[in-house]
């Protein structure tokens, strides 16, 4: 068995992938929330279905 299985893992709020811990977060690991700097960069166009962005849901009411 592979040893990186037991390591943990979170989810990118921009691309959506898993990424698993990394020896050169393990101060940080908590405060980590990107995966690659690439997605940090690009933290603005975070998937909509993320748990780390809320959307405001705009309800439109066409029944008038």
């Amino acid at each position: 068995m592979p040893h990186h299985v037991d390591r943990p893992t979170k989810s990118c709020p921009v691309c959506g992938r898993p990424f698993q811990w990394r020896r050169k977060w393990k101060q940080v690991w908590e405060e980590v929330r990107y995966c690659s700097e690439r997605c940090r960069r690009n933290r603005n166009r975070a998937r909509p279905d993320s748990a780390e962005s809320p959307q405001i849901s705009k309800a439109v009411n066409s029944a008038a």
